[in-house]
C-alpha cells in the first residue's frame, strides 16, 4: 500500500506497518557510533533512517537516508534485522544495516536544509541517548552488541 504524503510517498506492507530503513553508523572497530540531531526535537540524538520509497530496496533507502541526516558515505555490511514500532502515533518496521563510515561531508542535504548535526559517541553513550530520547531505537545498538559478542565466543 502506497501513501502520498507531501514531499515523499509512504509505504506500507501487507500488516499496516510503514516501511523504513535505518543504518547503525560505526567507525572500523564499532567502538564510536554516528548518531543525529532530531528533525523535531534538536537537543535529542537518534538513529539516521527514514521511509522506503516506491520499488526501492530497503538498503538503499539506509544509504540515502544516512547520506541526506548524517551527511556521510561508507560500506553498508550486514542486516542487524527487522524492528517493530507498535505505539498511538507510528506503526513502522524498520530494517537495520551496519554502515562502517569512510567518508563525513562538510556539508549535506539536512545539515542545509533543517540544521541538523552528527556526533560520534562511545557505544556506553549512545546506548544512553537513545534509552533517553529514542528507546524504540535502543534495541537497534542492543542487536549490534548481541551480534558483536556472539562472534567472540
Amino acid at each position: 500500500m502506497v501513501k502520498e504524503k507531501p514531499n515523499s510517498t509512504r509505504i506500507y506492507d501487507e500488516d499496516g506497518f510503514r516501511r523504513r530503513a535505518a543504518c547503525i553508523c560505526v567507525r572500523g572497530d564499532e567502538s564510536e557510533v554516528l548518531l543525529v540531531s532530531s528533525s523535531r526535537r534538536p537537543d535529542h540524538w537518534i538513529v539516521p533512517g527514514g521511509g522506503v520509497e516506491p520499488e526501492e530496496e530497503a538498503s538503499v533507502t539506509a544509504i540515502r537516508e544516512v547520506m541526506e541526516e548524517a551527511g556521510v558515505v561508507g560500506k553498508l555490511g550486514r542486516c542487524l534485522g527487522v524492528f517493530e514500532v507498535i505505539n498511538c502515533e507510528q506503526k513502522h518496521r524498520t530494517e537495520v544495516f551496519v554502515m562502517t563510515v569512510t567518508e563525513e561531508l562538510p556539508e549535506w542535504e539536512d545539515s542545509r536544509n533543517i540544521g541538523r548535526k552528527r556526533k560520534w559517541f562511545t557505544m556506553e553513550d549512545a546506548l544512553q541517548q537513545l534509552s533517553l530520547h529514542k528507546p524504540g531505537q535502543l534495541t537497534y545498538l542492543q542487536s549490534l552488541l548481541t551480534c558483536r559478542n556472539e562472534k567472540v565466543t
